[in-house]
């Protein structure tokens, strides 16, 4: 019995283009054509071609369905391979699932990190945005202490900087600069590793630094980023006093031995 190529894709509930495209990828072998030309498929092509879209549909990529079929010479390793990028891919559907449930359990928010959907309504759209951002530039411990650091936030001052004109006044500004500094502050207490990011950053310092300037440039107007500035000179200004001031353990040690 012979089939065209119309009637072998029928049987095996493809398309001929696919079959054409397998022709192409040397994975299904040509059929002997008759005197007007016609291709004729035989049982070993359509053997073949099931066990091609058999392999296809166990999710194996093109390219190594002849290491893995019946006369690939590691088929055992191979497919050990492909089971771990299944599971790669499984855990990242997964994962996708679970945000979504969330996003629908709390807010529709799809602009934030994973981890910040059920916060997306405590940031400003700048702010998500920057968070966004973040999540490419550092790891998943760095993350997770900023995602505390919103949680923690209070609203002191967030709804007047967010609402902030480019035109604000120098006194408005410092003024803001000043309720602002106090939380900026609490945050490098708290996390240490902001005034040494190195450890933290999932690229390297350079790009981090750029795309982190670029990025606040562009989200933030130049009243926002004056009162940020100045929030970040108070802040610098108390931690020193406070640094001067702390006792010389060592130097009191010394005068004790």
């Amino acid at each position: 019995m012979a089939w065209s190529t119309r009637e072998i894709a029928e049987l095996a509930g493809t398309t001929v283009n696919t079959i054409r495209h397998y022709h192409r990828s040397g994975l299904l072998e040509p059929p002997e054509r008759l005197s007007n030309g016609y291709k004729q498929y035989g049982a070993r092509h359509l053997v073949r071609l099931l066990q091609i879209l058999r392999l296809r549909d166990l999710g194996v990529p093109l390219g190594q369905i002849e290491s893995v079929g019946p006369g690939g010479e590691t088929p055992g390793a191979a497919l050990r391979a492909i089971d771990a990028d299944l599971a790669v891919s499984i855990e990242r559907l997964q994962r996708a699932r679970a945000e979504i449930k969330a996003i629908l359990a709390g807010t529709t928010a799809t602009d934030v990190p994973a981890g910040f959907e059920n916060l997306a309504g405590r940031l400003s759209t700048p702010d998500r945005a920057l968070m966004l951002v973040y999540a490419q530039l550092y790891d998943a411990s760095a993350m997770a202490d900023l995602k505390t650091m919103v949680e923690s936030e209070t609203d002191d001052g967030s709804a007047e900087f967010e609402a902030l004109s480019a035109q604000a006044g120098d006194a408005q500004r410092q003024r803001l600069a000043e309720t602002l500094a106090p939380q900026l502050a609490q945050h490098l207490t708290d996390y240490p590793w902001l005034n040494d990011q190195k450890g933290r950053m999932s690229k390297g310092p350079a790009i981090t630094q750029e795309v982190f300037r670029a990025t606040v440039v562009e989200l933030y107007n130049e009243a926002q980023l004056d009162v940020l500035g100045r929030a970040s000179v108070i802040v610098t200004e108390q931690l020193g006093a406070r640094s001067d001031s702390t006792p010389d353990t060592d130097a009191t040690t010394d005068q004790h031995e």
